[in-house]
This record gives structure tokens, sequence and C-alpha cells, in this order.
């Protein structure tokens, strides 16, 4: 007697390992990636949530602090103490924002960017290893998926930071 698989319900299963398979990679990644941001943040003398907000500034700044806040979902008040340190330390500028000189725009101060860039290199170099194994298809492929990933992660945590806190139900008559 012969056992006969469906290959659509088999195909469905392999699928979703496949799919489950690629999500714990992604969570490994964020932990890995993490760790090193941290490693290298202890280098710099940086606290990590100092270190992600210097990155926003580096990667789209020059940038308002209300934006850094809003892109970061900090508090206003947290991002003011975090560019207080990074200015003290010489990582950021703050500048009067040339559309609006009643605003202030913070720039990230490139001169300290080659010291960043040195604690990345073995990271840079492994990445340049692995995408020299995939074709430039398959790496088109892979930048998509990863821009797509970055997108839902961004609209997850936006919509996260949407969520407002309950407010406490009084009963009826209670001031």
């Amino acid at each position: 007697m012969t056992s006969v698989t469906d290959d659509g319900a088999g195909n469905a299963r392999q699928r979703r390992r496949v799919t489950n398979a690629i999500k714990e990679s992604l969570r490994e990644l964020g932990v890995q990636l993490s760790s090193l941001n941290h490693q290298v943040g202890v280098r710099m003398d940086l606290k990590d949530v100092d270190f992600g907000c210097l990155d926003v500034i580096n990667r789209y700044g020059p940038l308002s602090p209300s934006t850094l806040a809003r892109r970061t979902g900090l508090h206003a008040a947290t991002v003011t103490g975090i560019l207080d340190r990074l200015e003290r330390a010489g990582w950021v500028a703050r500048e009067r924002d040339p559309a609006d000189r009643r605003a202030v725009v913070v720039r990230a101060q490139r001169h300290r960017n080659a010291e960043l860039i040195g604690l990345y290199s073995g990271m840079n170099s492994s990445l340049d290893q692995i995408c020299a194994g995939y074709s430039e298809a398959e790496l088109d492929v892979l930048a998509d998926f990863l821009r797509r990933t970055a997108d839902a992660g961004r609209a997850a945590s936006e919509n996260l930071a949407d969520v407002r806190e309950p407010r406490p139900v009084r009963p009826a008559g209670s001031p």
C-alpha cells in the first residue's frame, strides 16, 4: 500500500517551513546586529539609544529634533538629552534651519564617521564576501526583500507608536 500526498498540501507545508525559517533568521539577525551596534557604541563611548539616534541623523539628516523623535519613537525630552550628549562629544551640531530661522536642525559631524567605519570594517568585508556568492538577479531579489522588510518593520513600529495607553475606566458617578 502506498500513501499519496497532496502536492498542494506538501508545497504549502514546505512554504510555511521556509517562511518560518526566514522569520527566525531575521530575528537572529536583529539580535546579532544589535550586539554589533552595542559593541561599536561601547568602543565609541555611546549609549545604545544615542548611537541609534546618531545613525538616523547620519542617514537622514539634517533633521529637526522633533523629526528625530518621530523617526526613533522617542519622547522629545529624551531626544533633547541625547542631542546634548552627542553634541558635547562632537558627534552632532545644532544649526539654525535655513528654511525657518526660528527652528533648529541637527547635522552629523562627518569627520567622526571614519572611526565608525573602521569598527564596522569586519562586518562590511563579510557582507562583501556573502554578496559575491550571489548573481546580480539574486542580489536584486535580496535587496527588494530587505527593503520591503524594513518598510514593514517601520510601519509596524509606527502603528505601535500610534496606539495610545488606554484610559482608566471610572465607575459611573465618580469625579
